[in-house]
């Protein structure tokens, strides 16, 4: 690997071989970052000569992504809703399927960006759904929650660097738990997967992502079933809660809702057109604010 275009077609064959997707967009990526340049300079200078440091960096770089660690986490950060997100062992990694709550919610307040909004986050993780709404919704101010002291202290690290520390609180919690006051819009992205199936996702996940951001027990719904007695009471009249969900649990987890005594206004569907965001109220109707998706 003695100049830049070697470097990357090494790394490019590595990760081919060891079955990552687009390898070459990830080599380029692995390689600007062991050398500090942007990643047009790789086009631009292609015979530019590697030094030592910067060829061991990107062995151990192409090492651990050829053994499936996510390139998010090599990197140490993930773009959510066009924003950085530093991230860390006790959080989730963010994709781009959980963005559609943010949509969602950004759809039930019609656009309108001078309103205090109250958001609580809950499961908040990197604080990424929390952030991108305030990013959003520039009068609005949020709490997220975390039973993880490590993905608080990330969160508000996250929120310090997107410039919205002083709209977002966070605190280690319980779900809904010992929660004072009521919101008008609260997100949720609980574990969700059965636990028997963890272990057959892609490495990047199953090796990666922490345990407790993917269990949601034997059938995927445990944590539904803790949340659902807590989220009356944590929604202002008229107020919505955003939740995500797995596929094909729509059903089972507006049945769980609406036993507790909230009402199902529609699904939200992602891009690859499953059901992924489930809207509640605690009004006895709540209507569809997606019925023509």
């Amino acid at each position: 690997m003695s100049d830049l275009a070697a470097a990357l077609d090494a790394v490019s064959g590595r990760l081919a071989a060891a079955g990552i997707p687009a390898p070459r967009r990830e080599a380029r990526r692995l390689v600007a970052a062991a050398t500090g340049l942007a990643e047009a300079a790789l086009i631009a200078e292609p015979g530019r000569r590697l030094d030592p440091a910067a060829a061991d960096r990107l062995a151990e770089l192409a090492r651990r992504r050829a053994a499936r660690e996510p390139l998010s986490r090599i990197l140490g950060a993930r773009e959510f809703w066009s924003l950085g997100f530093m991230l860390g062992p006790e959080t989730l990694d963010p994709r781009p399927d959980s963005e559609t709550l943010v949509e969602a919610a950004l759809a039930w307040t019609g656009g309108d960006r001078s309103r205090p909004w109250s958001v609580l986050d809950l499961g908040t993780g990197s604080g990424c759904l929390l952030l991108a709404l305030l990013s959003e919704l520039p009068a609005a101010r949020g709490l997220g929650v975390d039973a993880s002291p490590g993905a608080i202290a990330l969160a508000q690290r996250n929120a310090e660097a997107l410039g919205l520390a002083g709209r977002a609180r966070f605190r280690v919690g319980d779900w809904g738990r010992d929660i004072d006051g009521r919101f008008e819009i609260v997100l949720c992205n609980p574990p969700y997967i059965p636990s028997a199936e963890i272990a057959g996702l892609e490495p990047e996940v199953s090796r990666f992502d922490p345990w407790l951001a993917l269990s949601g027990g034997s059938d995927g719904l445990e944590s539904y079933r803790r949340i659902a007695p807590q989220l009356s009471g944590l929604l202002e009249p008229g107020g919505r809660a955003f939740l995500e969900i797995g596929q094909g649990q729509a059903a089972a987890v507006a049945a769980i809702f609406e036993a507790a005594g909230l009402a199902t206004g529609g699904c939200r569907r992602d891009l690859a057109d499953i059901p992924r965001c489930l809207v509640l109220g605690s009004e006895k109707t709540v209507g569809n604010p997606f019925a023509s998706d």
